[in-house]
């Protein structure tokens, strides 16, 4: 559909929070506590926060949880009983606040959870989630969403965007056919568009590399000496993978007690050592450098080869994030001149 937009007074945004939170809608929103930020569940509006730069933790877990129960089963002499999960109890939620670096990793994701095989546990909470999002009206050294083709007010991702005007409202685009069933629902609440645009309330992040030619100079980049070099400091705690909105990598295992047992699909990183390594105790990315090369790879090569989406959305969290200061913006502006 054709992006509408309307205004929605500052008043007002707030009746329309506590709004969708009286029709029974869990919300998700952003949270600021001891100089830190993240999202909360079921917040009182008062404790929002519209200032922030960016969340510790991404929104993935809403998609994609860290650990997820796909079946339960029970054994017996005469054979195995399973329970499959019933996706339809899987409640809505509104992601409230988010910037649009954060709703576009939902497509990222989703590019990976819809490919080929269609994940019926991921589309399941896809579809009943509705984001508000909110453009970025600042940002610090570590943002780089305008390298990867997205900025601060992009609408990709999003049902609704919000973005704050000089006077302290808001200016509304409402993007989806999910967004027009939140404003019709509140029509009340929105005017017609006002004459200011958003353009000049958006944090200003320069391009400092172009993905496209660092997807280009990786193609015959697997054995050079970058990797060693780059990899030095990394220890392999996955917090990079852990924090990222586009991560996907998972383990599936079993937990039983007695008879009864579930089985779990948990997050993993393929920064761990033990990620690749084979029955046999082969593991054919056996040092860290290969395993950054695969991070990076992933990221900026296989997935636009093969999911036609890049696997970063330049928010910075992995190098916020990085206890040895692994910066991944560093890394792509030097791929960028090989």
């Amino acid at each position: 559909m054709e992006i509408e937009k309307k205004l929605i007074k500052k008043a007002s945004l707030e009746k329309l929070f506590e709004k969708l939170q009286a029709k029974g809608n869990k919300i998700f929103a952003p949270v600021s506590k001891d100089g830190k930020t993240e999202f909360q569940y079921n917040p009182s509006y008062a404790e929002v926060t519209y200032d922030h730069i960016q969340t510790t933790q991404s929104l993935k877990n809403t998609v994609f949880p860290k650990i997820e129960n796909l079946i339960r089963f029970k054994t017996d002499r005469s054979g195995v009983e399973v329970t499959e999960v019933d996706l339809t109890q899987v409640q809505s939620l509104v992601l409230w606040g988010v910037h649009p670096c954060d709703a576009a990793g939902f497509n990222a994701l989703k590019s990976i959870f819809m490919w080929d095989y269609k994940d019926e546990y991921f589309n399941s909470r896809l579809q009943k989630i509705a984001v508000i999002g909110l453009s970025c009206h600042k940002s610090d050294d570590n943002c780089f969403c305008t390298s990867v083709g997205l900025n601060p007010g992009g609408t990709q991702g999003c049902d609704i965007l919000l973005t704050k005007l000089s006077s302290g409202d808001f200016l509304a685009e409402i993007i989806t056919e999910k967004g027009k069933a939140i404003v019709t629902e509140a029509s009340e609440l929105f005017e017609t568009a006002p004459s200011e645009t958003k353009e000049g309330n958006l944090a200003q992040v320069n391009q400092q590399f172009s993905h496209e030619k660092v997807t280009k100079n990786l193609a015959g980049a697997f054995e050079h000496p970058f990797w060693v070099e780059n990899s030095l400091r990394c220890i392999g705690c996955g917090a990079c993978a852990f924090v990222c909105p586009a991560c996907a990598c998972f383990d599936i295992q079993d937990e039983t007690k007695g008879k009864n047992g579930k089985r779990l699909r948990c997050w993993d990183s393929c920064g761990f050592g033990l990620f690749t390594i084979h029955t046999s105790g082969h593991n054919p990315r056996e040092v860290q450098s290969q395993r950054w090369r695969q991070r990076i790879l992933h990221k900026f090569s296989y997935m636009p080869e093969r999911n036609e989406s890049l696997g970063c959305i330049g928010c910075g969290r992995c190098s916020r994030a990085c206890p040895v200061d692994m910066n991944i913006l560093e890394q792509l502006v030097s791929l960028e001149k090989l």
